[in-house]
């Protein structure tokens, strides 16, 4: 029989996350080693648990929740969103405005087969969280990075931005606080990618998901409430500012210009009914998650888990010969570089699997987030001190080795 071949649509799509490397790492599970696991921002593994209200509100509810809902979402999850984003100051939202998916990654897959035909262009930060550049290319579509400049506090390049656009590009991708480097854009970058939309009549998609994880006494602004002249579609959820990952509880809201979107909107409406409704337990969660007590804020504050956990990663990475890291101003991860000339890497995920084999711990490359060299990994920074510790002892270890059997020690 001949073989049966997966889509041609999939050819450019990939999820180095939960790779390659990460299906080695189950193997070697099933074979009986303990792997730390520093891959995926998954919370309740490291016990980070979502607030009790939220959960009992779920469970109160569960016999209310074996029907369809409205496509859009519950009424009062959409209008606890609607009260988020007057918070956030973004104008002019409406309860029709809102969308409730299977959390934000549902609504990212959407929003592209919403808009794009085959060759349209998307501009998508370097490096991303890699759901975007394969949203992109599922939609037929085609990713064009812009980088993010990490001699500039991994901030966008805006003058990369400029030379990347063509008469195919129909959006541009803004990821703040940022997946994989932490960082936090500054309200005159922002101004400044509205107004590069504005000149070159592009959406912006924001990707808002870890607005409250702030360190340092950092506020965030939504880009969506700096123009009312430009189409803006945002992201957000309870995965991460609310710990809730497995509820699969996300959002998105259209505004701005919402005129000349009209039947682009239509489009992502008839998306929407096609899947019926999100899940309906978990949007009982999401007006008690954005009315109540901000948890989030004891975490990130001085002295939080989150700080602490942060602090002790960047101090250790960057006390290891050859490693830099831009310190996270916001989300849960920090993105290193490994300096070329002590670490010679050609093939980083082949860096990541010796890495793993040898003392059992799990990271992803750099480029799994579309970086373009071979230089940088992302670290979660989520497991407790202690097993933090461990972690990072064993990377000290596995650099070390590197370097000698390299010549670079």
């Amino acid at each position: 029989m001949e073989a049966i071949l997966k889509s041609s649509k999939l050819l450019n799509v990939c999820y180095e996350i939960r790779g390659p490397v990460p299906e080695r790492a189950r193997q070697m599970e099933e074979d009986g080693h303990r792997i730390i696991k520093l891959n995926i921002g998954n919370l309740a593994h490291f016990g980070f648990d979502a607030p009790e209200e939220v959960v009992q509100d779920v469970i109160r509810n569960l016999p209310n929740a074996a029907g369809y809902v409205d496509s859009k979402g519950l009424f009062q999850a959409r209008k606890a969103v609607m009260h988020y984003t007057q918070e956030k100051k973004i104008a002019d939202v409406t309860v029709d405005d809102i969308y409730i998916g299977n959390g934000a990654s549902e609504l990212i897959v959407m929003s592209m087969q919403g808009l794009l035909n085959n060759g349209d262009e998307v501009l998508v930060p370097a490096p991303d969280y890699p759901l975007w550049t394969a949203a992109v290319s599922l939609a037929g579509g085609k990713p064009r990075h812009y980088i993010c400049d990490e001699a500039n506090d991994w901030l966008p390049a805006l003058d990369d931005i400029r030379a990347k656009i063509t008469e195919r590009t129909k959006a541009i991708v803004v990821i703040n606080p940022n997946n994989p480097t932490g960082a936090l854009y500054p309200d005159d970058v922002l101004k400044e990618i509205v107004q590069i939309a504005r000149e070159h009549q592009l959406i912006i998609y924001a990707d808002e998901i870890y607005d409250k994880v702030l360190y340092d006494g950092t506020t965030h602004t939504s880009i969506a409430s700096l123009a009312d002249d430009v189409f803006f579609v945002t992201f957000n959820g309870l995965s991460k500012n609310y710990r809730a990952c497995g509820y699969r509880a996300g959002w998105m809201i259209v505004s701005g210009n919402k005129k000349i979107a009209r039947d682009y909107i239509d489009g992502l409406n008839i998306l929407s009914t096609m899947r019926l409704c999100a899940n309906v337990p978990s949007q009982y969660a999401i007006q008690t998650a954005l009315g109540g007590y901000q948890s989030i804020n004891d975490l990130v504050g001085p002295g939080g888990r989150l700080t602490r956990q942060r602090d002790i990663a960047y101090d250790f990475l960057t006390g290891i010969p050859g490693v830099s890291c831009v310190k996270p101003k916001a989300a849960l991860y920090m993105f290193p570089k490994l300096d070329p000339k002590l670490y010679p890497i050609v093939d980083d995920q082949q860096f990541m699997l010796e890495l793993l084999q040898e003392e059992k711990v799990l990271l992803v490359q750099g480029t799994g987030f579309n970086w373009p060299t071979p230089d940088h990994f992302r670290l979660v920074f989520l497991p407790n001190a202690d097993d933090l510790h461990v972690a990072l002892n064993r990377l000290d270890r596995f650099f070390a080795g590197y370097r000698k059997r390299h010549g670079t020690a």
